[in-house]
């Protein structure tokens, strides 16, 4: 009965368009981010960090640079891995050739570097579309992993081509190195999650949001109403990298400290974060939360079920990890194209009309 409009009145537009126009949604929004900034860095540990809450914060900032992409542009993407790299490799740059700079400053820049490369890659989609652009941003994921492998001056002639993250700090708490603490790691992702997705929500619903699904739902009628298709997919490509280099530089720096290209930002990165846009909801912030958490979550599940529980031998929990989540990407492809964000729409109208019969 508390989640009802009744007597929830509006007296401006802008009131009216806010992003949770019904006040118990908002009063939900506030306990969520309460929770998360004051209650569980007290409680965080190296597991819960390392195994759940760090790759989740960075995966879902991957997946809502890829969903701006794809589910609001409608410009497919296989390139997501590369350009991770992308904002991993600039950030170790920056953070060597630039020591004095704080680390926030580098992973900012390190994802304009990255806009500015998704940006260059993103110049065929004004010619070629669906499956051909797909087999371009693919052929920029080969690119750019042989690039960074090729290219000794990328990781500074290191002998065994591998990059290491120095030790930084932000307010006196070390966010990089040997010293991290679970709940510096766990802040400052939960930081710039929260400010990638507050900045991704502002632009959907304005006007360059808006460009961007006439875009995706018909490009020709888009431009004969006076939608600049060079305009509108080329930011789509810069927003979306932004995102993701700032994803690469937190995945590289702050979660694994020390990578190797092929290895960490293997093709394999990108079909995982299309998978979590995929469950969680094409053009749905909330569902790139939503499948981020699914992806992540699922197998530390599935593994504690089956392996902690049941007894059952790793290698082949391993290999029903795989069975099961590609039996799901299938279901939500055919039943629920809208993935978990649309689910969750639906339970909170019905949950609006209880007790009454939808």
């Amino acid at each position: 009965m508390l989640y009802r409009e009744a007597g929830d009145f509006k007296t401006s537009y802008e009131a009216d368009n806010q992003t949770f126009p019904i006040a118990f949604d908002r009063y939900r929004y506030w306990v969520v981010l309460a929770v998360a900034f004051l209650v569980i860095p007290f409680m965080i540990n190296d597991y819960w960090a390392n195994a759940i809450f760090v790759p989740f914060l960075i995966y879902a900032i991957a997946a809502i640079g890829l969903n701006i992409l794809t589910g609001y542009c409608g410009q497919v993407s296989l390139g997501t891995g590369g350009f991770m790299a992308v904002g991993a490799y600039a950030c170790y740059k920056l953070m060597t050739a630039f020591p004095d700079t704080s680390i926030v400053i580098h992973i900012v820049l390190a994802g304009g570097i990255t806009a500015a490369v998704g940006t260059a890659f993103g110049l065929p989609s004004l010619r070629i579309k669906g499956f051909y652009l797909a087999v371009a941003t693919l052929a920029a994921q080969f690119f750019l992993v042989w690039l960074f492998n090729k290219v000794s001056w990328f990781y500074n002639y290191s002998a065994s081509g591998q990059i290491n993250a120095p030790e930084r700090f932000v307010a006196g708490f070390a966010v990089t190195g040997p010293n991290t603490a679970p709940a510096a790691q766990y802040l400052i992702c939960l930081v710039f999650l929260t400010l990638c997705a507050l900045i991704a929500r502002n632009l959907t619903r304005g006007t360059i949001g808006r460009s961007w699904m006439a875009i995706r739902d018909m490009d020709i009628a888009a431009e004969i109403i006076g939608v600049n298709p060079l305009k509108a997919k080329l930011t789509a490509f810069a927003v979306s990298s932004f995102f993701i280099g700032i994803s690469g530089a937190l995945f590289f720096a702050v979660y694994l400290g020390a990578v190797e290209v092929g290895e960490a930002f293997g093709i394999q990165k990108s079909f995982l974060v299309l998978f979590m846009i995929i469950i969680g909801g094409l053009g749905s912030i909330f569902g790139s939360l939503a499948g981020a958490a699914f992806l992540i979550l699922f197998p530390v599940a599935w593994k504690v079920l089956a392996v902690d529980l049941l007894g059952w031998p790793t290698d082949l929990v391993v290999h029903q990890q795989f069975m099961l989540i590609g039996a799901l990407i299938m279901f939500f492809l055919i039943k629920e194209p809208h993935g978990l964000a649309q689910l969750w729409r639906l339970a909170k109208e019905k949950l609006r009309l209880w007790p009454f019969p939808y």
